[in-house]
């Protein structure tokens, strides 16, 4: 067998020192000289060997050392389903880095906060942007040369729903024509045939949201019928050849059914079936009470997905996002607060992540100022960068560089306080309040009371 990239996997140089970055839908991943030659080989024209023999012969190094780099690169791309036409061997990993730098790698386009559907867990502030006060084409073709300037390699496009703007595709187009790595985030709700063919070409990859596998639930959660539309816009991606995600939101409701889901995602052909697990920030915390799930709802959607992620390694990848608010220790929210990723908002303001306007901070805007500017010297992105903010005990805690202190618009939802620690943690001070709440999530009774999403146009 001849390895090559997956289609939806390509090499760009990082436009910041030259260094071959791997681009897929979730993130970018920088690969060492060794990496780097390795991808550069597998174009589907040789074999393992042949590739093993090409680099040892080059570099002239030990055959079996290079052997052990290759099969263990090769198992690392075929465990993301970044490789076709190789079998792993199981060796030890040699991951690329994804590390953050003094600038971001990943524009997060939010368009528009206009939606059709209701979603109960929706990830938009409270407070949203009228359709009135969204950028202008031109304004975000513009805001697509700074963030290349910048040093931006990947784009999602999202909401809202993106497809609420009439001018998507000239936006994605403009965004491909800065080689940039275009990924498109939708309901698929509204979309037609000849519309999603005039968007195709200018995207990389898609990623679809679905509420649940049961076409009932699924649009009861949605608040709108959808469900059906939503399986139209998934066969279109895959006849398009483009990679496809599945993205479901897991809670209390559906949580039972993700066997269901993966057997969904199976059918429909995904390339990558995310499970993520609700973050109960925005809308989602005014529903947490109908969302948050039980232990043993966890556990066995644990065990469901572990099982699909073994079965299905090299042909679909399975990411199981677990809940923070039953790990005990909070998530690396965004990589890091203004680290890797910059979001640009519907009215064009510089966030960190989705939901950074509930935090007592004023952010500047792409109209304002240059969004270079915005990213490196606004007061409100400086305020949570790096350590020095952190307070204890997360100050002294050994992994500060990881988890990054938490997400602190959970942590001031829940405390009042945007420094302190995330209550997610077993650490924090106040994680009294997440204990409080897994205790009534394992009582017995209905709680599917939700406060939907206002439509907003």
């Amino acid at each position: 067998m001849n390895p090559r990239l997956s289609p939806k996997a390509r090499v760009r140089p990082d436009p910041r020192d030259g260094r071959p970055v791997l681009l897929s839908p979730e993130r970018g991943m920088r690969l060492s000289e060794t990496a780097a030659a390795i991808v550069a080989l597998c174009d589907g024209s040789r074999d393992v060997e042949a590739i093993v023999e090409d680099l040892a012969t080059r570099y002239r190094a030990d055959r079996t050392r290079v052997q052990a780099d290759v099969f263990a690169l090769l198992d690392d791309l075929h465990a993301r389903a970044l490789i076709e036409g190789y079998e792993p061997r199981g060796a030890t990993s040699l991951r690329g880095e994804t590390s953050s730098s003094a600038s971001p790698y990943t524009l997060v386009a939010e368009l528009t906060h206009r939606c059709p559907l209701a979603c109960p867990y929706c990830s938009n502030p409270l407070k949203l942007v009228s359709g009135s006060d969204e950028l202008r084409t031109d304004e975000w073709t513009r805001v697509i040369d700074e963030a290349v300037a910048l040093g931006v390699m990947q784009m999602h496009l999202t909401g809202g729903e993106p497809l609420a703007r009439s001018d998507l595709e000239a936006i994605a187009a403009h965004a491909r024509s800065r080689d940039v790595y275009v990924n498109l985030i939708t309901s698929g709700m509204p979309l037609d045939r000849a519309r999603f063919d005039r968007l195709a070409p200018s995207l990389d990859a898609v990623q679809l949201s679905v509420q649940d596998a049961d076409r009932s639930t699924s649009d009861d959660i949605a608040g709108t019928v959808s469900f059906e539309a939503k399986m139209r816009v998934a066969s279109w991606v895959k006849e398009a050849r483009l990679p496809l995600t599945l993205n479901v939101v897991l809670h209390r409701a559906n949580l039972d059914r993700v066997g269901a889901v993966v057997e969904m995602a199976e059918r429909l052909g995904a390339d990558r079936l995310e499970l993520a697990n609700v973050q109960l920030v925005s809308w989602a915390l005014e529903n947490a009470a109908s969302l948050l799930p039980t232990r043993a709802q966890i556990e066995r959607a644990r065990a469901v997905a572990h099982e699909a992620r073994e079965r299905l390694a090299g042909r679909m990848e399975v990411v199981l996002v677990l809940p923070d608010w039953h790990a005990d220790r909070p998530r690396a929210c965004m990589d890091g607060w203004g680290s890797r990723f910059v979001v640009v908002a519907p009215d064009g303001a510089v966030l960190p992540c989705h939901a950074a306007r509930s935090l007592p901070l004023s952010f500047e805007t792409v109209r304002a100022q240059p969004l270079a500017r915005a990213w490196a010297d606004s007061p409100a992105m400086q305020a949570f960068r790096g350590e020095s903010w952190m307070p204890d005990p997360c100050r002294s805690c050994d992994r500060r560089a990881v988890d990054f202190g938490g997400c602190r618009c959970q942590a001031f939802a829940l405390t009042g306080d945007a420094r302190a620690a995330d209550p997610a943690c077993s650490l924090a001070p106040s994680h009294a309040v997440v204990l409080e709440a897994r205790r009534r999530a394992e009582e017995p009774g209905d709680r599917r009371r939700w406060i939907y999403r206002g439509r907003h146009s």
